[in-house]
Order: C-alpha cells, then sequence, then structure tokens
C-alpha cells in the first residue's frame, strides 16, 4: 500500500515567512518617512530662495520691497509656494532694520546644513511669529 504524501507547506513555515515579509516591510516605511521628510525640507529652502530672488527683482524694479508675496505674482513668479504640508504659507514681513524677514512657518523635520547659514533673528520689529530658533529656516536680504 502506497502512502499518499501531501505536499505544500506547513503552518508554521507560513507564519515563519509572513513575519520575515512584515519586518521588511516596516523597515523599508522607516526608511521612507525618512527620505519624505527630507524632500520636504529640501523643497521649503528652494521655495525660499525662489521668493528670495523674486523679491530681490522687485525691489530692483520698484526700489523697495512689497507688503505682501501676493505682490509678486504674474511679473516675478508664477505662483507663491505653499509650505510642502499644504496647511500653512510662508511667513514674510517688511522690516525697517533688514529690509524683509522671510521664513518656514514650522521648523525643519530633518537636521539640514542650510540652517547654519541662516538668519535665526530673534530682535526685530518684525519677527512676530518668527521664533529664531535654529530648526526653523529664516533669511534676509
Amino acid at each position: 500500500m502506497k502512502k499518499n504524501k501531501q505536499r505544500g507547506f506547513t503552518l508554521i513555515e507560513l507564519l515563519v515567512v509572513i513575519a520575515i515579509i512584515s519586518i521588511l516591510a516596516s523597515i523599508v516605511m522607516v526608511s521612507l518617512n525618512t527620505a519624505r521628510a527630507k524632500a520636504r525640507d529640501a523643497r521649503r529652502i528652494s521655495d525660499i530662495r525662489q521668493l528670495q530672488l523674486a523679491l530681490q527683482m522687485y525691489y530692483d524694479a520698484s526700489g523697495s520691497y512689497p507688503a505682501a508675496l501676493s505682490k509678486l505674482t504674474t511679473t516675478y513668479i508664477a505662483a507663491v509656494p505653499k509650505d510642502p504640508n499644504g496647511t500653512s504659507d510662508y511667513r514674510y514681513c517688511v522690516s525697517s532694520t533688514y529690509g524683509y524677514h522671510l521664513g518656514t512657518a514650522a521648523a525643519l523635520e530633518t537636521t539640514n546644513t542650510a540652517l547654519n547659514s541662516d538668519a535665526d533673528i530673534t530682535s526685530d520689529s518684525c519677527t512676530s511669529g518668527f521664533s529664531g530658533a535654529d530648526n526653523t529656516y529664516d533669511v534676509i536680504p
């Protein structure tokens, strides 16, 4: 009499494979979240530099800085960029001391070397809304 051997995986083998796949998936997700945070920070810095260039072009044409970033649209920039989080605008105010103060509304999510050369102003007439903290990217002309 021949015994009929069943071929296939045991329940234990399947559970081990599922556990390994779950661990690998969680590692990949953590890495992706870090990369996304770095990408959002790079976009914030790029947007601030783009706005800074538009402000300089406006100043060259009119001799003063605009009261609001919306004055830059159509002539110097297609549209005022928004923070990548989608809920906040970049902070801007005209300063009697520096000309203007421009920066991110929130702190950068990762450590970035651009923070070594930003303004970090805490004592100015227009610092309302600017913390001057080193993890907030802010610039002056």
